[in-house]
């Protein structure tokens, strides 16, 4: 609305002079029909006043009539629950800023105490269990530094909470001497949760139950909760799936609108929808995934070109043709974010209709896709590029082994599956060809161990067994880098705000921790104060061969920061791109879905805004990290179960990280980690160095340093906690041990001087 506009609708109404002095009148006047002060504004006056104002004062100095004045007590309302006001005892108006508050999230802790992390950022500062007492995990508040506690971190105090967070929590109800409680299953809420007599319904003593919290915890007062929703045994089949949904508040039921959006999309691709594109359903292009996938979101083809190198086609599920900006299933897909994929289940982003349907490249159908379209150098470099929607046909649904069977001649293909043994041979020469031009680009490749949990009939583990990686994996995997990385340089050269990838490097502080580490070793990682990946790479294929690797690796990777997703391109460090995003699981991953809307957009001659970018990226960082986390606390019970009926049995492992109260083994061949408790070390005083990854004995010198190889024996498999106990048994080797083997054999061998150059 242009300011004249705005004037003429102010004089007519007969707003007052004060009002018309916001400074976002106009902003407030396009929002409502009677716009009340902004909030900057009301923030601006309480400032100007120098001291705290009372509610109606303040009303009063606004000119808010009767009719306004539940609204404004609503607008100051919302921003005492955002803490950007507050009350004091005399019920004024307070600017938080001027009472050196701070404002923050709670941070539970199972032992009782927490700590608050500042919105602002800067240490946390901690709560003693009576502060606690008031609040529940992630609970918002603001607080008051009241002093230090006796380990010099900073003590706060509880000055107001401004919103509870804790609408419902999954745990196990309790029934002791006619009182009931439940016990979070999250252990980050400490206070157990009363369940009245006639708030418990239906549940049984021991029954996994999800309760809502009808009175929050006060200083002196309890949580209260009714049980809404009983939902069994605690070891019933399926049970740490439902409990990791409901723990990490994962959506996992479609909204009736999502489901009505779906149920009306066509089961097959409409000739109408094949307008506009480029028909390449001639090209017998082929998915190629794991035994057990159901959602395919990418095809791929391949041709040589004699000595120019290859054509490479990346066709991916065009979900954003049946996904629109805002539409039900948008709303819902950027809730979840992501896909979360638990064993036996998954919960997708988009309903099957799409995930498993119409936008899933099934073999012998037409697709809508977008596509990638590449001529690849004889060197590995991407000389050319485009994008454009097309129609797609599927010619064969591929799995890894399948593949790298035919390719690698362990089984010969039939009459059929031969027709496509070109393509998928030029494929694999492409491969080769891209895997040299990682190696010059310098990317990192930490070599991990995948697993994969077998189960019984009653839906518990049964064997969990190592995923053998072969390069049929690795094909498909340069594939998709491929077409990532010409998303990303498409988006940043047309300027097109987006979701990048971002992976940065490490901070001064852990590059500085690695390389003392690395300098016990008489190793050393180059490239000053800013290494590059190819430091980090070159660095790794020095120490492959040596029997310590998997200590000096694990070292190296805790040294970077995680990967986020983020408007700013920052470059992704450790693939040693410039530049990067993710183009290829538009099904399963939001970011994704917005990097296609972006292409379409530059190839329609538009741009898409960057407004609200950052904030969606760091919601969808969120979501991945939530989803991590779920999965991982499955993971943790599911071999929690497993060991149970394992308890005495001893087992050779290494150790897989070293903490303050004691060290984490991994067990061999079945990949199962467990806790060896400080005072389970020996008898003597141990003391956990940090930058050394160690904890050293003080009488003895005994020390316990990642990567030693010991013998334990299993005590204790608690399913409640999903925490396995281990004896240590002995030492087999620790982590200078195998260096040293190596050095002097290296040395017999003549391969070696003492710097560790080769002759």
């Amino acid at each position: 609305m242009s300011t004249n506009k705005s004037r003429s609708r102010a004089a007519k109404h007969k707003i007052p002079a004060i009002r018309l002095a916001d400074p976002f009148y106009e902003r407030e006047i396009e929002r409502y029909e009677s716009p009340l002060p902004s909030r900057e504004y009301i923030l601006q006056l309480l400032t100007e006043a120098g001291c705290p104002v009372e509610a109606d004062a303040l009303a009063e100095q606004l000119h808010i009539t009767d009719d306004e004045r539940e609204l404004f007590q609503r607008r100051l309302g919302a921003m005492q629950r955002d803490g950007q006001l507050m009350l004091n005892r005399k019920r004024l108006l307070c600017l938080p800023d001027k009472l050196d508050l701070i404002k923050g999230r709670v941070e539970g802790h199972p032992d009782g105490f927490g700590f608050v992390a500042p919105d602002e950022g800067g240490d946390d500062l901690f709560l003693s269990p009576k502060e606690m007492h008031r609040v529940l995990h992630g609970d918002k508040v603001l607080v008051r530094v009241a002093g230090f506690d006796r380990r010099g971190r900073r003590e706060a105090k509880i000055v107001e909470v401004l919103e509870h967070v804790n609408q419902f929590v999954v745990g196990r109800y309790y029934l002791e001497e006619g009182i009931g409680f439940l016990i979070a299953e999250n252990r980050r809420i400490n206070q157990d949760i009363l369940v009245p007599a006639g708030n418990a319904g239906a549940a049984q003593p021991g029954q996994v139950v999800t309760v809502e919290i009808v009175a929050q915890p006060g200083a002196h007062s309890e949580a209260i909760g009714r049980v809404t929703e009983v939902l069994g045994s605690y070891t019933g089949p399926g049970m740490e799936i439902e409990i990791a949904l409901r723990k990490h508040d994962l959506p996992y039921v479609f909204p009736p609108e999502v489901e009505k959006q779906a149920a009306a999309l066509p089961n097959k691709v409409l000739k109408k929808d094949m307008a506009g594109r480029e028909d390449i359903r001639h090209l017998p292009m082929v998915t190629i995934d794991g035994e057990t996938a159901r959602d395919f979101d990418d095809a791929v083809y391949c041709e040589p070109l004699g000595r120019s190198g290859f054509r490479l086609v990346v066709a991916i599920a065009d979900v954003s043709h049946y996904v629109k900006p805002h539409d039900a299933l948008d709303t819902e897909g950027y809730e979840r974010g992501n896909s979360v994929y638990f064993p036996r289940r998954v919960i997708p982003m988009l309903p099957e209709a799409l995930s498993n349907g119409l936008c899933s490249l099934n073999p012998q159908v037409d697709r809508l896709s977008m596509v990638c379209d590449m001529q690849v150098s004889s060197t590995g470099s991407i000389k050319e590029y485009r994008f454009y929607p097309a129609v797609i046909f599927s010619h064969a649904r591929l799995t890894y082994n399948q593949v790298w069977d035919w390719l690698s001649g362990a089984v010969k293909p039939d009459a059929e599956q031969a027709e496509l043994m070109p393509h998928l041979q030029a494929l694999d020469k492409l491969f080769r060809t891209l895997l040299k031009a990682r190696a010059k680009r310098g990317a990192i490749d930490f070599g991990s161990t995948e697993t994969q949990m077998q189960f019984d009939d009653d839906g518990k583990i049964k064997a969990i067994v190592p995923v053998i990686r072969n390069d049929a994996h690795r094909i498909i995997e340069e594939c998709m880098l491929a077409a990532n990385v010409c998303a990303s340089d498409y988006l940043h050269v047309n300027e097109q705000p987006a979701l990048f990838r971002v992976h940065e490097g490490p901070t001064p502080e852990k590059l500085a921790a690695l390389r003392g580490f690395m300098a016990e070793f008489g190793l050393d990682l180059t490239g000053g104060d800013k290494p590059h990946a190819k430091d980090y790479a070159a660095l790794l294929e020095k120490i492959k061969d040596r029997p310590d690797h998997g200590l000096l690796q694990t070292v190296m990777l805790r040294s970077l920061k995680q990967a986020v997703y983020s408007p700013d391109n920052k470059g992704h460090f450790g693939l040693a791109y410039e530049a990067y995003t993710h183009f290829t699981s538009p099904i399963r991953c939001y970011p994704d879905l917005l990097v296609h809307r972006g292409i379409k957009a530059v190839l329609k001659g538009e741009k898409l805004p960057g407004k609200g970018l950052a904030e969606v990226g760091v919601h969808c960082s969120l979501t991945e990290r939530r989803a991590d986390d779920a999965t991982r606390d499955v993971d943790a019970w599911l071999k929690t179960y497993f060991m149970q009926d394992r308890i005495g049995d001893e087992y050779d492992g290494t150790v897989s990280a070293v903490t303050s109260f004691g060290m984490f083994v991994a067990i061999d061949d079945i990949f199962i980690e467990g806790l060896v408790h400080v005072s389970e070390l020996g008898q003597d005083y141990f003391h956990y160095d940090q930058a050394k990854h160690m904890m050293l004995g003080e009488r003895t010198g005994k020390r316990y340093r990642l990567g030693d190889r010991v013998r334990i024996k299993v005590m204790r498999a608690d399913i409640e906690t999903s925490k396995i106990d281990f004896a240590l048994v002995e030492t087999v080797e620790t982590a200078d041990d195998a260096a040293d083997t190596s050095f002097v054999a290296k040395k017999k061998s003549g391969r070696t001087k003492a710097c560790g150059h080769r002759k």
